[in-house]
């Protein structure tokens, strides 16, 4: 145990940052300027002849691809008759050593500024007479341009590329057949004809597209040859979508992936489940992988501070990561791709990888964009005249036979005519993105680099200047020795948000004004108190809470080949995250009528630093055995994690400039302040057989080892086996035709959870407030558990896969089943021990359940136009199988055997009795009244039944448009949820206008009341926890829309540049009467975002 009761050193960080910044800059400079004097094109190009040698033309080949970036295209037949050449040393053009080497009555030799070099015979003078001159375009099945395709006559050794717009111009006869093999496409071939105009389209290989390579972590697969439920997505994919985290662009696009924004607002948190909720009390978020460095998915924030304006005092830590950065994610879901996380892959793995550099030419890129940002749905209120009347008959209800001198909005204060839709005024403003993009990447054959930036700005909705910043930067730098022996791969992402937002979300109190409540400004533009009648709401937008956060991410691969297909590689990552926010509270906030000063002002801190260190040693080998291939990993992990937080709270200021500055409070208070260290020890291995492609096992082990259980307990094993049939590659199936590819696969394995915070089983103390005789004292805050241990999650899979009509159809179907046992949560004790509850592992078992299905067709495809499509279909089942003691529990009051852990205990509503006018509900136990445990037997579960996606892609030249429909199928909480009676002094969802008036009324709200009539408020306040806050959230979203246009720009011209038009929550189709169906009412929904924009590639 390590207890630090010392303030803890953030005065360092400023100088840590502007090191690592400095040196980040130096490096990236180094690189950029190293390739600087790099040849743009072949025919400038030198080589260095060292000494006088004697060299076959190949080896002249070899020679200058090892000095350039050249690449050569030929035929190697062609070179039959051409005897070896006596080089002198020195230094000499690429292009005139060739044309010494090769006569140019004999060859033709070609370059373009790709520094591809095509070298054939050149035709005859009776050929050329005879042939013509044939144009065109190669393109693939989308219609994208494709550069370096050769063009080859059937039968002669004579051909060409094409260029970088796919252009090619060939002189053939116009009865010859052309040929094009390119890597990853049939090859095709095509008869001239006569025609001199020949535009091709190639389709790709069936077996490449089962051979795209899948990051699973420590080790790489392919779609073909996996075993585990590995879901992806690309940059091609997050290009298309408007968004500022990588979360918002994994929305709707993975099975059994469930991510639901927490807030509407830049910087907030989200709610992220793969394959649903595992766990009663530990964590259930996934894990983090970013570029092979484990990120703490925990938001930094102090909920005491944020949480009036971010639900769950909830910040997103993955803000500070542009996606603009990210190549791919990969969702890892299932045991067999998660077990060799071991217990940090409990609840799933998400992989980010981020753009890496590539050999060729530098490319620039720069992109710019501005976007509109609105509110999706507001609640249907009522109008001034509607409002009027409800207080009127509310009062009368009551009893009132005059209005009281408080109730301004009905005794004449304020104007009966006056109306202003508050949600319009408060939260109904439009607010703007602007972005800012720039990337360089380019190499050759042995160092690459890819460095970018990005800088964004955004507004909110919400009145006054509150914006949120970011500036992120990141790179790579990779490079392998000349024999590919030894490689190495830099990367590091730096980014750093400023978030400025109000204290409160003022989405409530824009739903609860009365419609005919004051001006907010006087005639001299000040903030109207109207006589104190009221407490005007911008008055709190004096109030701020500010954040500012920065995020290191470094990685350093390092990896040597011991022998063929023996490779030993270390894996050093870093990651430093620093959060420091701050809530301002002047006394301005308040009614001036109140009397207060500025010693009343407060300001609340918290400063929050993690970081952590891996070091993954890993050796991996491949060998060919019997008729299949072994493939071995064997490695380690060491990690650790340190954590220090400091919150304060100050008050008693001379001044309110001064607040925010701690050293002018009077009085200073200490919140909370805590150092923790968090360390992880894993040994894993992974076998994988692959017997002739068609059968394949994969097996994986780790054993853990967490500084968070006690002695005897801090290690435990994990494991999987997955299994794979390829079943299309069967001698029986090859009759098939229509099946191009067939897999069926299965997998079994444990994995476990240690998301339970630090030191919980030890001891622990916690500094108090009080003073006694000049000293702080301690109290115990934990009692001492060291027997608790791992919880373990149990994980079955079973899916299908499918490729049908040359993989123009391809779907899959899963069938998986986790169970979760040894559960980690608080054990209650009695009140007498002085603590609520005590860690341990409960005799509790949960089970998510589920089938995922996903589709993906080529609908259309010709020349000019393209169709894709997919389906994305997940159908989860979330339930407590088990629980024992639950009944004598207080976990009863929240948790159900056999239902989800999402369930809501309600009283059940019976209706409005025509009588008295008032709810009634049922009597389960029968005893004549309604109480708070014995009647709530109402259960309402608020998770999804299903949800999913339905995706299009369309091409028609240079146009592309891109369409995601995302569909959820569940429950929510509506409109009266945590509301107060219809009556009192606060404004109504429509739905309170069916109400009862007289005796005899058939309606679905009760009498409308003031609160003063004590039987219409008990009532209403068990309607608010019944199955009448319970509707229908279903709901169908126009989630992504993206259409751009590639400008038509001549092909000697060195831009490439496209215009697009991006939107996301553009459109919802939903019968919820809760605002948006997505969120809580309380806070500001997701947003609609439209944007346009350029890119630019240099």
């Amino acid at each position: 145990m390590e207890i630090k009761l010392t303030r803890v050193l953030f005065t360092k960080r400023k100088e840590i940052l502007k090191f690592l910044m400095k040196t980040f800059i130096f490096l990236c400079c180094t690189t950029v300027l190293g390739f600087s004097t790099t040849k743009l094109f072949s025919q400038d190009a030198k080589v260095t002849i060292e000494a006088d040698k004697t060299l076959s033309i190949f080896e002249i080949f070899e020679l200058i691809g090892k000095q350039t970036d050249c690449t050569f295209i030929y035929q190697s037949d062609i070179f039959r008759d051409v005897p070896n050449i006596q080089l002198k040393s020195g230094v000499i053009k690429v292009m005139k050593l060739l044309s010494q080497c090769l006569p140019s009555k004999n060859f033709l030799i070609n370059s373009n500024k790709e520094n591809l070099i095509t070298i054939s015979l050149k035709p005859s003078n009776e050929l050329q007479q005879k042939s013509i001159q044939v144009k065109g375009v190669i393109k693939n099945s989308n219609g994208i341009p494709i550069a370096g395709a050769t063009i080859i006559i059937k039968g002669t050794n004579r051909g060409t590329t094409s260029d970088f717009d796919g252009n090619y111009d060939i002189y053939a006869n116009s009865d010859d057949v052309l040929v094009i093999p390119f890597l990853g496409y049939k090859s095709i071939e095509q008869s001239i004809n006569g025609q001199i105009t020949i535009n091709i389209v190639l389709q790709q290989d069936t077996e490449n597209l089962k051979e795209v390579v899948i990051n699973a972590g420590y080790y790489t697969t392919t779609d073909r040859e996996k075993t585990g439920s590995i879901s992806r997505i690309t940059d091609k994919i997050i290009e298309t979508q408007p968004v500022n985290t990588a979360l918002d662009a994994l929305q709707g696009r993975v099975t059994g992936l469930d991510i639901i924004p927490t807030t509407g607002l830049p910087g907030g948190g989200y709610t992220v489940r793969i394959r649903g909720q595992n766990s009663i009390g530990a964590g259930n978020n996934p894990l983090y992988i970013v570029d092979g460095v484990p990120f703490a998915s925990q938001s930094l924030s102090n909920s005491s501070i944020s949480l009036a304006i971010l639900p769950q005092g909830d910040v997103n830590p993955l803000n500070t990561l542009d996606p603009a950065s990210i190549a791919s994610i990969e969702v890892l879901k299932d045991a067999d791709a998660t077990a060799i996380y071991g217990s940090r892959g409990a609840n799933g793995v998400i992989l980010i990888s981020t753009k890496k550099g590539r050999n060729g030419k530098t490319v620039v890129t720069v992109d710019v964009s501005t976007t509109t940002i609105t509110p999706t749905k507001m609640l249907d209120l009522l109008n001034t005249e509607q409002y009027l009347s409800m207080r009127r008959e509310a009062l009368l209800n009551d009893g009132f036979t005059e209005y009281p001198p408080e109730a301004y909005d009905v005794n004449g204060t304020w104007n009966p005519t006056r109306f202003t839709d508050w949600q319009k005024e408060l939260i109904g403003n439009t607010a703007y993105n602007h972005t800012v993009r720039a990337n360089i990447s380019g190499g050759n054959a042995q160092t690459v680099f890819n460095l970018g930036g990005s800088f964004i700005k955004e507004t909110t909705v919400f009145p006054m200047q509150f914006n949120y910043k970011r500036s992120t930067v990141f790179t790579t730098l990779g490079h392998h020795s000349e024999n590919g022996k030894f490689n190495v791969l830099f990367s590091a992402n730096y980014g750093q948000d400023q978030n400025s937002l109000p204290a409160n979300d003022l989405s409530r109190i824009a739903r609860l004004l009365p419609p005919n409540a004051p001006a907010l400004y006087d005639g001299e533009g000040n903030l109207n108190w109207e006589e104190n009648t009221w407490d005007n709401p911008l008055a709190a937008l004096k109030g701020t809470y500010l954040n500012n956060s920065h995020t290191l991410i470094a990685n350093t691969v390092i990896g040597y080949t011991l022998l063929k297909g023996v490779i030993l590689k270390t894996n050093l990552g870093y990651n430093r995250s620093d959060l420091d926010e701050l809530q301002l509270n002047p006394h301005t906030i308040y009614n001036p009528a109140y009397g207060l000063t500025s010693s009343s002002s407060y300001a609340l801190n918290n400063k929050n630093t993690r970081d952590s260190y891996v070091l993954e040693p890993q050796l991996d080998g491949s060998f060919q055995l019997g008729n299949g291939e072994l493939k071995i990993t064997l490695g380690a992990t060491l990690q650790e994690q340190n954590s220090e937080a400091i919150a304060l709270q100050g008050s008693g200021y001379e001044n309110n400039s001064l607040l925010g500055h701690f050293s002018a409070a009077q009085n200073l208070e200490v919140l909370t302040e805590n150092s923790s260290r968090y360390r992880y020890m894993a040994y894993y291995g992974r076998f994988n057989y692959n017997w002739k492609k068609h059968f394949i096992l994969n097996i994986t082990g780790r054993r853990d080892g967490s500084s968070r259980f006690g002695p005897g307990k801090q290690y435990t094993n994990f494991g999987a086996i997955g299994a794979a049939w390829v079943f299309s590659e069967a001698t029986f199936m090859k009759p098939l035709t229509w099946l191009s590819y067939g897999k069926i696969r299965t997998s079994y394995g444990t994995t476990g959870n240690d998301q339970i915070g630090d030191y919980q089983f030890l001891d622990t103390y916690e500094l108090t407030n009080v003073d006694y005789n000049g000293y702080i004292g301690l109290s115990p805050s934990r009692l001492l558990n060291p027997y608790f241990a791992w919880e373990r999650n149990r994980k079955k899979e079973a899916a299908l896969e499918l490729g049908l009509w040359q993989n123009t159809l391809r779907m899959e179907v899963a069938y998986y089943q986790n169970r979760s046992d040894n559960q980690l949560l608080g054990i209650p004790l009695p009140g007498t021990t002085g603590f609520a509850s005590i860690n341990g592992n409960l005799d509790a078992t949960v089970e998510n359940s589920g089938w995922e299905f996903s589709v993906q067709s080529d609908l259309f495809r010709n020349d000019h136009f393209n169709w894709n499509a997919s389906i994305q279909l997940t159908i989860p089942k979330n339930r407590l199988v088990a629980f024992e003691g639950l009944e004598s529990s207080t976990y009863a009051n929240q948790l159900v055997i056999g239902e989800s852990l999402s369930v809501y205990k309600l009283y059940q509503l019976e209706g409005v009795n025509p009588d008295t006018g008032l709810f009634e509900f049922r009597d389960y136990n029968g005893d004549g009244t309604i109480s708070s445990i014995e009647d709530r037997n109402y259960h309402v579960d608020l998770s999804p039944k299903l949800y999913g996606s339905i995706a299009n892609s369309m091409h028609y030249k240079n146009w592309n448009l891109d369409i995601l429909f995302q569909f959820v199928k569940k429950q929510g909480l509506n409109a009266f949820y945590a509301t107060e009676p219809p009556g009192i002094m606060q404004n109504q969802p429509v739905g309170v206008l069916d109400h009862w008036k007289q005796t005899g009324d058939q309606a679905k709200m009760q009498a409308y009341t003031t609160g003063w009539n004590y039987d219409a408020y008990v009532a209403y306040s068990q309607f608010t926890t019944s199955s009448g806050i319970v509707s229908d959230a279903s709901f169908i979203r126009l989630k992504t829309l993206s259409l751009s246009y590639r400008l038509p720009l001549k092909k000697e011209q060195p831009i490439r540049c496209s215009l697009f038009l991006q939107g996301q929550n553009l459109l919802t189709f939903t019968n919820f009467s809760g605002g948006d169906p997505e969120q809580l009412t309380g806070f500001l929904p997701p947003v609609r975002r439209i944007s346009v924009g350029l890119k630019l590639e240099l």
